[in-house]
């Protein structure tokens, strides 16, 4: 490798197994070859070697693998899957394209929790408020999707329900119990972010990988009052969310 000067010797290495990369010497799923031969290959030093392997992981360009070495990751072209996030009504039941991957969720967690600076504005409600929620693991049945799905029932609005008694309940089970006595209807937002180590592993994330966030509140048509919140967490490399939009009349000016 040609040394330029005045460019970080990390930053030549990396371009160099940029272009390995890109020629095919090293296609996807090929482990790459030790530090040290690489160093040789380079002719610089381990710890160089080290900050340019790093360089193409922080790109999403390899994958380290515990106690096996460091792998050239499969090229992205877009997502792999989607989520549909309409819901459905009839005959008094709910029901979303995202119902069958509840049936293949991990055992739920459920726990006591509290509203807090990002749930209590969405909830319109003041922070440590009380709340139940209900936390899975969700995988799609039909692929290799993986979404984590958080479901927050605060206990002012579900105490005279069987919420209540049954936090554990589908989003569809929620939203029937829910329009027994409300008008119900949906809004929803979605963010971006770096995943936790914990979310990363969950999801089987690369260490680029960037988290979908979606929260979506049930709240009362006529009152506009929320009523619960759910949260579900995606890698935005492999999933994409498709929603369907319909017009509505302007709401009148004063």
């Amino acid at each position: 490798m040609a040394i330029i000067r005045n460019e970080a010797l990390h930053k030549q290495v990396a371009a160099a197994m940029r272009q390995s990369i890109a020629a095919g010497e090293w296609p996807p799923g090929t482990q790459l070859p030790t530090e040290t031969d690489l160093a040789e290959k380079y002719g610089v030093s381990r710890p160089t070697v080290r900050l340019a392997v790093a360089a193409l992981r922080s790109e999403g360009q390899l994958d380290v693998k515990q106690g096996r070495g460091t792998f050239v990751r499969p090229t992205v072209h877009g997502p792999t899957g989607t989520l549909d996030r309409t819901v459905t009504t009839q005959d008094n039941t709910y029901s979303t394209p995202t119902d069958s991957w509840f049936g293949h969720a991990e055992e739920p967690t459920v726990y006591r929790t509290r509203t807090d600076a990002i749930t209590a504005p969405l909830l319109e409600m003041d922070q440590d408020e009380l709340m139940l929620g209900c936390d899975r693991l969700l995988t799609d049945p039909t692929g290799g999707g993986r979404a984590l799905h958080r479901l927050l029932l605060p206990m002012e609005h579900i105490e005279a329900t069987p919420l209540a008694q049954q936090p554990a309940a589908t989003p569809a089970e929620a939203y029937a119990t829910l329009a027994a006595g409300h008008d119900i209807a949906w809004r929803e937002r979605v963010t971006a972010r770096i995943p936790q180590p914990d979310e990363r592993e969950a999801l089987k994330l690369s260490e680029a990988a960037v988290l979908l966030v979606t929260h979506r509140t049930t709240y009362d048509q006529a009152t506009g009052r929320p009523l619960i919140l759910e949260e579900t967490r995606l890698g935005a490399e492999t999933a994409a969310l498709t929603y369907a939009i319909e017009a509505r009349p302007a709401e009148a000016t004063r």
